[in-house]
């Protein structure tokens, strides 16, 4: 029996959809988990897995696999799932992966990093960066909040790729001081998302460490 994926992770948005996929769709994978604050992403080994020093990564025997999105892909493809869709719906969850990482995570993932992880690191919050992230999300809540109006889910009837993806930014919007109950829509659909286990409890309680 060959040895289990692995998965290098942090407790933070991109590896959160990565994790999240993997417990989601049932797979063997070793979570192991690379302390961002002492530096692990910058050691020689894991730079050899991804030379941009983040996370995630995925191994598979003598595949390197970076990016969230890629390794949802890769794993609903090693599960078999309708996940990742093979029909005509691969192209419309492609649209809103894309449109998420160009607008709705990318401005969300903005306000998360000035109000929380700017604060960690002992550097000022930008309020004028925060401000324009936070215009910016709102135009894309209420895109994505028309959307859900007559829809449980982002593509087609059961979660995809695309609702993890979507949702990265989301678990955190209280400590990012961002309401979206605003959009009813939205908050119905990221409370359906929040119900399902490996979302809400994507990353694993023990884990191994490199560096």
């Amino acid at each position: 029996m060959g040895q289990p994926m692995k998965l290098y992770y942090c407790e933070t948005l991109n590896p959160r959809k990565a994790c999240a996929a993997a417990r989601y769709l049932g797979l063997d994978v070793e979570f192991i988990r690379v302390d961002l604050a002492r530096g692990e992403q910058r050691t020689p080994d894991f730079l050899a897995l991804n030379p941009n020093g983040k996370v995630p990564v995925l191994t598979d025997g003598d595949l390197r696999l970076w990016e969230a999105n890629a390794i949802m892909y890769f794993l609903s493809d090693r599960a078999g799932s309708d996940f990742w869709p093979g029909d005509a719906r691969r192209f419309d969850l492609t649209r809103w992966m894309s449109w998420d990482a160009a607008h709705f995570t990318r401005h969300g993932a903005t306000i998360w990093f000035e109000r929380l992880i700017k604060p960690l690191l002992g550097l000022q919050e930008d309020e004028r960066i925060i401000e324009e992230a936070r215009s910016s999300l709102l135009v894309s809540c209420r895109i994505i909040d028309e959307h859900l109006a007559d829809r449980t889910w982002t593509v087609g009837t059961a979660a995809t790729a695309a609702d993890f993806a979507i949702g990265a930014a989301l678990p955190y919007a209280g400590a990012m001081g961002f309401d979206f109950s605003q959009f009813p829509h939205l908050s119905r659909w990221y409370e359906a998302l929040d119900r399902i286990d490996a979302w809400h409890n994507p990353f694993p309680s023990n884990t191994n460490r490199i560096g």
